[in-house]
């Protein structure tokens, strides 16, 4: 396994395990290097289909154990995926090419979801007692349910914490889950699975198939699958509710995003920099949430800009196995080629490039891309509006706050967003007139917390993941009503 940060044992063992399988194998690529990580094979049509089987054979039982019983078992997964975090962070590096600070908060961050989940499903199933009129002694209450057979199907850029905020919650509710990674980025699932093993999760109550996109339509389009679960592009998003519309089933999307940056003129311009640059090089702008708009008042625009060139120039770019690299490679060639496009096509609407623009001198293995930032972009412009899912930052003028909140606005996306000024109230009345899922102000704690609902409107999906409001995501009301005597 040339360039593997994984340790070989594992990788290994998981391939040889595997190897019986009918279908053909499909090489895991390193993007820091561009070579074979390991081969794994495809799951069969007949091995989803019978996972979806025991999936749904499995809930009436699992959701019988009871809440205490769920709790239990998940709280032990929560103590062993912290006891395997080492081989759990070079899977995610591996993988995905990120940078091992990203890989610690990516692996962290799942532990925290899961412990959320597993300690807040009980309050999210309580019963409510509720008086229904006259006579008094009429009554109903109010009870949450699990949906059933849940199909998650979560992409490469986080694959570990997606699929924990995806499967951890709708477990913890009572539901069975068939989770189908990105065949990118396998690895971290199967671990997934082999600790739900470990801590005696019974069989059927959560299936691990890889696959591609034919595996995924056949769970979208499987009338067992009671919801889809599905991270993702728009446009593939947009796929994926027509193949669930003949079976009516519900489905949940977190999709892309196009976030914008507002910086007031009496902002913190050194913060609001910084803040910009992570918006578009964290894990090399292959976030959904990332804010790569950037909205900024033009009596201080020179001054960002400037300020963010010479924060580029302190990027580190490199092999994520090297601790002082702090920006890698983008996943595959094709993401790469995709940025180079967008390059293109600012060049020709006429913004100005600040800085990178290029691949970098010397990394010739893997899919590196120089973090690249434009000035003078226009807010309708393609590259402005476009999720490009790559390096790329746009700096877009405005002059007063209400031309900014209407920039901001004029997006097919509505995800993310961020806000730096010294006013923090009149921050927070900008906020409430931006239509986005989440806004944080001069730094907030961010937009995904365990305990709070992250999701988007318009092209950036419908429904939520963590907090009260992911879990339930996961169950249906169900009213009861009787007579007490």
């Amino acid at each position: 396994m040339p360039g593997s940060l994984l340790p070989r044992s594992l990788a290994d063992e998981l391939t040889i395990d595997l190897a019986g399988r009918a279908a053909p194998p499909v090489s895991v690529i390193a993007p820091y290097t561009g070579e074979e990580l390991y081969s794994l094979p495809h799951a069969t049509v007949d091995e989803v289909h019978d996972a979806a089987l025991r999936a749904r054979e499995a809930q009436r039982a699992w959701w019988a154990a009871g809440d205490a019983h769920r709790r239990a078992v998940l709280l032990a997964g929560h103590d062993l995926f912290l006891e395997r975090r080492e081989v759990l962070l070079d899977a995610v590096q591996s993988e995905t090419g990120k940078t091992r600070g990203q890989a610690f908060e990516e692996v962290f961050n799942s532990a925290a979801a899961t412990r959320y989940a597993a300690l807040t499903a009980r309050r999210v199933l309580r019963t409510e007692a509720r008086r229904a009129g006259i006579p008094l002694v009429m009554r109903t209450r109010v009870r949450r349910a699990p949906k059933g057979l849940i199909g998650v199907i979560t992409p490469w850029n986080y694959p570990l914490s997606l699929a924990v905020m995806d499967v951890i919650p709708a477990l913890a509710v009572g539901c069975t889950v068939v989770l189908k990674p990105s065949p990118y980025t396998p690895m971290q699932a199967l671990i997934l699975g082999e600790i739900a093993d470990e801590v005696g999760l019974p069989k059927g109550v959560l299936s691990i198939v890889t696959g591609d996109v034919d595996t995924g339509k056949l769970l979208t389009t499987d009338p067992r699958v009671d919801l889809v679960h599905f991270t993702g592009s728009d446009k593939v998003g947009s796929m994926i509710q027509a193949q669930a519309a003949p079976t009516l089933k519900r489905i949940v999307m977190e999709l892309g995003g196009k976030s914008a940056l507002i910086v007031r003129a009496d902002a913190d311009i050194g913060k609001a920099a910084a803040a910009g640059i992570m918006g578009f090089t964290t894990h090399s702008g292959q976030g959904c949430a990332l804010t790569t708009r950037h909205i900024v008042h033009n009596s201080i625009r020179p001054q960002f800009v400037e300020a963010m060139k010479a924060m580029l120039g302190h990027l580190k770019i490199g092999n994520p196995a090297d601790p002082s690299v702090n920006y890698g490679p983008l996943i595959r060639e094709v993401a790469r080629k995709r940025t180079e496009d967008y390059v293109a096509i600012a060049h020709d609407e006429g913004a100005t490039l600040v800085a990178g623009g290029k691949r970098p001198d010397g990394l010739d293995k893997g899919y590196y891309y120089e973090p690249t930032l434009f000035d003078n972009v226009k807010n309708e412009s393609r590259i402005a509006q476009e999720e490009v899912f790559g390096p790329i930052g746009v700096v877009i003028g405005f002059e007063d706050d209400a031309e900014a909140i209407e920039m901001a606005n004029a997006s097919e996306f509505g995800l993310s967003g961020a806000i730096y000024s010294a006013d923090a109230g009149e921050a927070y009345r900008m906020a409430l007139k931006i239509r986005t899922g989440g806004v944080s102000i001069n730094g907030g704690a961010g937009t995904m917390q365990s305990d709070a609902p992250f999701g988007g409107i318009k092209r950036s999906g419908y429904g939520r993941e963590y907090g009260e409001d992911g879990l339930n995501e996961f169950t249906y009301q169900k009213v009861i009503s009787f007579h007490a005597e």
